[in-house]
């Protein structure tokens, strides 16, 4: 658990600019939710796993009134996780997650009902998922993906994709353009209102088009 705990502190200082000032060490201790939700987590999960009954679960509920962040303490996440902010996020119980995981603040990794068994989403290393975005079902992130903020994903992920949209859609693989512009960057995702005005543009310049050809057609003359 606390070699655990170390990746998760290193994370924070090489994904974090604010973390790296002199005294950022002490602004971590003190103030991220973030490393304090995790900490509370680490916690839960090993007695959890020691089939300890009921305290898991008070101290994941008490880190969630103190951090807005809750983690069940069934769910299984790996070593340097880091969740940037963290206001609002929920990582379900049977949610699996791999190393060197990304959460932005709203993020939810949910179920889609009452099932029972594997319900909530199992997230690959690497994976970084942007602000607000829900996560939801059985389903697997594949490794390297990233998830735009906002998104809605509810189908299985390939590795090393780009996803955005509500629901959510590939626009990325391997570093390759599929269908539109796919990024992190929260000020740069595709427009669905430029889209369909682009496309209609494209419509009515074809529609133009065959007018004209059959005006040509009717006159052949002229």
């Amino acid at each position: 658990m606390f070699h655990t705990l170390r990746k998760d502190w290193k994370a924070i200082f090489e994904r974090d600019p604010a973390a790296c000032t002199p005294l950022g060490w002490l602004e971590v201790i003190l103030s991220y939710s973030g490393f304090h939700a995790m900490l509370a987590y680490r916690l839960a999960h090993f007695l959890d796993q020691l089939g300890i009954p009921l305290l898991p679960r008070l101290i994941s509920q008490f880190a969630r009134f103190l951090t807005g962040i809750e983690i069940h303490p069934a769910a299984k996440i790996g070593y340097g996780f880091f969740i940037d902010h963290g206001m609002g996020v929920v990582i379900g119980e049977t949610s699996e997650i791999g190393n060197n995981v990304t959460l932005y603040q709203g993020v939810t990794l949910g179920g889609t009902g009452k099932e029972r068994g594997k319900r909530h989403p199992t997230i690959g290393d690497h994976v970084v998922i942007g602000a607000g975005a829900k996560v939801i079902g059985n389903i697997k992130i594949g490794a390297g993906s990233k998830i735009g903020a906002g998104s809605v994903v509810v189908h299985s992920v390939p590795e090393g994709c780009t996803v955005v949209g509500v629901p959510g859609e590939v626009v990325r693989r391997n570093g390759n353009k599929i269908g539109a512009l796919g990024t992190l960057d929260h000020t740069d995702m595709p427009d669905p209102v430029e889209e369909l005005r682009n496309r209609t543009i494209y419509l009515q310049k074809e529609i133009d088009e065959l007018e004209q050809k059959l005006k040509k057609a009717k006159n052949p003359g002229k």
